[in-house]
């Protein structure tokens, strides 16, 4: 888009985005839509043309009159530019880093905190994620279903909830505040720069969406529809190095223990929908319905070649040949080296639902009631395949001679002797190439395994509000209220041994389970793929789907940390807060800003299991039991945010605001691995008593975190700004993941001990290796 003013003489202007391969057209019915002839200049024909240049001023306007530290994105920045999803343009904004994973970016860190100590917002409400925690993955969310976006970096007392790092706060478009009937329609393809690195991946891919806006009842009913579609293809090669340990072998020199490259082609199919219903019969009430959803499909495709290397590493190898540089293993020959080849398959289906409701209603002059309910809901189902083939079961096959180089870029080339599209007499099949198989009580043949985990993640809150004015002071106004919210969040796992089909069972190798069967000529795609970006020519490539179906035996895996991943968490969440707003001249300078405080009772809950190994009678015996606990505490937040204009258009800005992040999902899981060492069943001490296990913690507090920002604002008359910000966190409560703490284990004492042994026990007090809130830091 060009922005410029013409005269008379300038009567056509043509615009092109060079190298974009798509077109978007963008229609306003019922009134002009793209420029305007001022009747006070209609002599020189003067046209204004705004674009980009407009919604940027509409973002610095919003930045301006905020009396925090604020960053802003409008809806000309992310509907006209080819981003993918809203992570793409909040990574255009100062202190705003996307974390770009499968190929697009996914997850955001605010000021170079990690996306689990920010806080995700849309319309004003806390989501979902289908995600494994609590960071939301903004690829769920079309980037033309919004119309701005709002980046707080400092907090205050009407932010329910806010972030640490910072709050994301996603606005859909109000009908209402159209000046004509839209209908936006958008179309573009897209062409990786790199061919398809897998057979069954394409290499292309397009989007496309559609608005409509309009009004009626003389423009006090509004409503905005959008839909949108889009296929995206990506394609990777990785290199995955498993670390450098010291080798004597090499003089006790850094060497690489192995590497794990693979291609990987990625596809996501997204389809999305939004709505908003927008009705304001009179001055005195205001109503709002919103509805998201978004679903989208992921495919990926990864082939590659697992190389253990590092002889102290159990890999079998032997080093013939190496180049010593300053400590570093820069060339080394390995011999007996056994591979293991991976055509895998992972999929993901999910599903995004968010519904708001929104009222304001004037009760009396100058006193508001705001009402606004939700409720958001995320679902999200993996099918993880992994497929193995070498030479032979177990380290009994060939054995390769490799060399590895290191390159200019870091990595290293690794060029085998042996062919691995090879399937014939000596070649390579369907197998356990390193013997890893193991089921926590035997071996098994696992020549492929499968993960299927399901989540369910809901939200439902109600909040209500109530704020007036005050007259004859800088305190200008009041706001009291309180939020409610819901969330529970569960996560199921299942997951399979895969084996060659025919004897034996539970794939164990004393029942006489296949260790090696030949590849089904079915099963192969196409020409074979090559790794030549690290040296190795080409490798099998197999379809892992044909494997899965017609070569290959599950067989449901019991291990004891497998039996205790499925949990549930509950939060019960209530916020009250009050709010004094100040507007007015001190010392001849205008000054805005709020005093605040939250008070957050919370109450946390997790469902899930115990598991334990034995030994009965000379046998391996896994043991379940339930598991439940919980924890309530209150945090109270005092918040305040000035912002004193020191000259025309020019601001300094403070924000001082105590504020939350709770911990990650996964660590507030009750489910833990039980141990009980019998020796010690006398023992009084929590420390070395009978029991321990490893797990997570219902008891886990927020994290917590003081915060000081400052920002310095210059507004220039026409347009843009120049700012300077700093910031200071105090955290504490901060979760140190490899930590362990005391707990009482007199639940489970009940279930995995006998009586007899109950009565010996010194204490039920034991150590757990989980997550405490030991950490702090500046």
């Amino acid at each position: 888009m060009i922005f410029n003013t013409f005269n008379n003489r300038a009567r056509l202007a043509r615009t092109a985005s060079v190298g974009a391969l798509g077109v978007a057209m963008f229609v306003s019915l019922g009134g002009t839509a793209f420029a305007q002839a001022d009747p006070e200049t209609e002599d020189n024909q003067e046209i204004v043309v705004s674009g980009i240049r407009g919604s940027l001023d509409r973002s610095a306007e919003i930045k301006k009159v905020n009396s925090g530290v604020v960053e802003v994105v409008s809806a000309e920045d992310i509907g006209k530019l080819p981003d993918v999803s809203i992570a793409d343009s909040l990574a255009r904004l100062p202190g705003v880093t996307a974390q770009r994973l499968e190929g697009r970016d996914q997850r955001l860190s605010i000021r170079g905190l990690g996306p689990d100590l920010g806080v995700t917002l849309l319309n004003g409400r806390e989501q979902v994620t289908v995600g494994d925690n609590r960071g939301v993955e903004y690829d769920q969310y079309p980037s033309e279903f919004f119309k701005n976006v709002v980046v707080y970096k400092s907090a205050q007392a009407n932010l329910v909830p806010a972030g640490i790092a910072g709050t994301v706060d996603l606005h859909m478009l109000r009908p209402l505040a159209q000046k004509n009937r839209i209908i936006a329609l958008q179309a573009r393809g897209q062409m990786n720069g790199q061919k398809s690195l897998n057979p069954d991946s394409p290499r292309y891919g397009y989007r496309a969406s559609a608005t409509y806006v309009d009004k009626f009842n003389n423009d006090t009913l509004g409503i905005a529809i959008g839909v949108s579609v889009a296929q995206t293809p990506s394609q990777d090669e990785r290199y995955n190095a498993w670390g450098f340990p010291n080798a004597s072998e090499v003089g006790g020199a850094l060497i690489l223990g192995g590497a794990k490259p693979y291609v990987q082609s990625n596809l996501l199919k997204r389809y999305g929908a939004v709505g908003t219903i927008e009705y304001e019969p009179s001055d005195n009430f205001h109503t709002t319905i919103d509805v998201l959803y978004s679903k989208f499909k992921e495919t990926q495709h990864l082939r590659g070649i697992e190389f253990p290397l590092n002889p102290g590493w159990g890999s079998g190898a032997t080093i013939t040949q190496s180049t010593v540089s300053n400590g570093f293993t820069t060339a080394a020959t390995y011999t007996g080296v056994h591979a293991v080849q991976r055509n895998d398959l992972n999929q993901r289906d999910a599903t995004n639902l968010s519904v708001g409701w929104n009222t304001v209603y004037g009760v009396s002059d100058g006193i508001n009631l705001t009402v606004d309910a939700s409720y958001s809901r995320a679902k999200r189902t993996d099918f993880l395949l992994e497929t193995y083939s070498g030479f032979g079961y177990n380290t009994g096959g060939p054995a390769d001679t490799v060399k590895i180089a290191q390159q200019p870029n870091g990595t290293f080339s690794i060029v085998p002797t042996l062919n691995y599209t090879n399937t014939g007499a000596g070649g390579v099949g369907l197998t356990d190439p390193r013997g890893w198989g193991y089921n926590g009580t035997t071996a098994v043949v696992q020549a492929g395994f499968l993960n299927r985990p399901s989540f369910k993640d809901e939200l439902k809150s109600l909040r209500a509000s109530l704020d007036g004015e005050i007259g004859g002071s800088v305190i200008k106004g009041w706001e009291i209220g309180a939020n409610f919210s819901r969330r529970s969040k569960t996560s199921a796992y299942k997951s399979y041994f895969l084996c060659p089909k025919g004897a034996g069972t539970n794939c164990t190798v004393s029942s006489g389970t296949p260790t090696f069967v030949a590849v089904p000529d079915a099963a192969k795609v196409g020409t074979n793929i090559s790794l030549n970006y690290l040296g190795v020519p080409s490798m099998l490539t197999l379809d892992p789907m044909y494997l899965f179906n017609n070569a290959l035996n599950p067989v449901f895996d019991n291990r004891p940390v497998s039996l205790v991943r499925d949990n549930n968490i509950t939060e019960n969440i209530l916020t009250g807060y009050a709010m004094l707003k100040i507007d007015g001249d001190v010392g001849a300078r205008n000054l805005k800003g709020s005093i605040g405080v939250q008070i957050v009772r919370s109450k946390q809950s997790s469902t899930g299991s115990y598991s334990n190994f034995s030994v009965v009678a000379g046998q391996p015996v896994v043991t379940v039991a339930p598991a439940s606990g919980s924890a309530s505490y209150t945090n109270v937040l005092p918040s305040l945010a000035l912002s004193l204009e020191t000259g025309q258009n020019t601001f300094i800005k403070m924000g001082i605001a105590r504020t939350i992040v709770r911990a990650r999902l996964d660590q507030l899981r009750i489910n833990s691995e039980f141990s009980a060492n019998l020796s010690r069943l006398g023992s009084t001490d929590p420390a070395n008593s009978v029991f321990s296990s490893n797990g997570g913690n219902v008891q886990l507090r927020p994290y917590m975190s003081d915060n000081i920002d400052i920002s310095f604002e210059k507004y220039f008359p026409k347009s843009g700004y120049f700012s300077v910000s700093g910031y200071f966190k105090h955290l504490t409560n901060y979760v140190n993941a490899n930590d362990s703490f005391i707990a009482d284990f007199a639940p489970a004492a009940s279930v995995f001990l006998t009586p007899a042994q109950r009565a010996a026990v010194g204490t039920t007090l034991g150590r757990v290796s989980g997550p405490t809130n030991n950490g702090r830091g500046d």
